[in-house]
C-alpha cells in the first residue's frame, strides 16, 4: 500500500501500522478523514493484513488534537454542521465495524476527534505520557464524531458527563482506571509493545479472529439470549473450517498450529 498525504501505512508480518501525520498536531480535516476511510477500506480487503494498529506521528507530542478548527469556523448553518458530524461519524464507524482487530497506540495528547477515534478502536494501549479529553464544550460545541455516545457506553454516563461537560484533560493512568484504555506502557515502549501484542493476535486464524470480532460486536447489540444464539451459529460455521481442523490437530499433537486462514 502506498502512503497518502496525511496517512502513512506500513505492513509487517500481517500487521498494518497506520500513522496519522498531519503537522503540526495531526488535526483531522476533511481530507485526512477521507484518506483514513480509504486506507481502512483497502486494509479490510487486504488478505495479507490480519491486525491493524493506528497511531499518530509523535514529533509534536500529539496523537490527534481533534478536528480541524479552521474547518469548524467555516460552518454557518445547522445543515452544514450535521453533514460534517455525519461524515466524521461514518469514517469512525467504519473503523469500529472492521472484522480485523484495530488497536489504538496512543503516544501523547489525544483530544476531541482523536479521543472519538480511539473509542471506535477495539483495543487501546497508551503511553504513560498520553493525555485524554473531550474539550469541545470550551469552544461552545459538543463532540460530534460519536463522543457523547461511545464514551458513555465505555466509561459510564456519569464519568462521560464529567469529561464532556467540564472539558477537563485526564492522565493515562486515570484513563486506565476508568476503562478508557486497556493498558498503559512506558512511552519509549509503546510501539514495540503494541506491535508485539498485534503480532501475537495475527498468529491466530484470520477466520476465527473475524468470527470472534463479529460475535462480540453483534452480541453487544442484542439481549444475552440473542447473543448466545448468534455465538452458537458462528461456532457452527467455524467447525467446518480448515483452520479449526488444524488448530485441534496441533493441540492434540502438541505442536504450534499452521493456520491457512481458511
Amino acid at each position: 500500500m502506498g502512503d497518502r498525504e496525511f496517512i502513512k501505512t506500513k505492513i509487517e508480518e500481517k500487521v498494518a501500522l497506520v500513522t496519522i501525520d498531519r503537522p503540526p498536531v495531526n488535526a483531522l480535516n476533511g481530507k485526512a478523514m477521507q484518506e483514513l476511510a480509504d486506507t481502512f477500506r483497502e486494509l479490510a480487503e487486504n488478505a495479507g493484513v490480519k491486525v491493524i494498529i493506528i497511531t499518530g506521528e509523535g514529533k509534536n507530542h500529539t496523537f490527534v488534537a481533534g478536528a480541524d478548527i479552521k474547518e469548524m469556523v467555516a460552518l454557518k448553518t445547522a445543515k452544514e454542521g450535521e453533514e460534517v458530524a455525519k461524515k466524521g461519524q461514518s469514517v469512525i464507524t467504519q473503523i469500529e465495524k472492521m472484522k480485523k482487530p484495530v488497536i489504538a497506540a496512543i503516544n501523547s495528547v489525544c483530544v476531541g476527534g482523536g479521543n472519538e477515534l480511539i473509542l471506535a478502536c477495539h483495543m487501546r494501549i497508551a503511553s504513560d505520557r498520553a493525555r485524554f479529553g473531550q474539550p469541545e464544550i470550551s469552544l461552545g460545541i459538543i463532540p460530534g464524531f460519536g463522543g457523547t455516545q461511545r464514551l458513555a457506553r465505555l466509561v459510564g454516563p456519569s464519568k462521560a458527563r464529567e469529561l464532556i461537560l467540564t472539558g477537563d484533560m485526564i492522565t493515562a493512568q486515570e484513563a486506565f482506571r476508568i476503562g478508557l484504555v486497556d493498558r498503559v506502557v512506558p512511552d519509549g515502549e509503546l510501539l514495540r509493545q503494541a506491535m508485539g501484542f498485534a503480532k501475537k493476535i495475527a498468529s491466530k486464524s484470520a477466520v476465527a479472529l473475524g468470527y470472534a470480532e463479529e460475535a462480540i460486536a453483534e452480541g453487544l447489540k442484542k439481549s444475552l439470549e440473542e447473543g448466545l444464539d448468534y455465538e452458537a451459529k458462528l461456532f457452527g460455521k467455524i467447525v467446518e473450517t480448515a483452520d479449526m481442523r488444524e488448530g485441534v490437530s496441533a493441540f492434540i499433537e502438541k505442536r504450534q498450529p499452521k493456520f491457512k486462514d481458511k
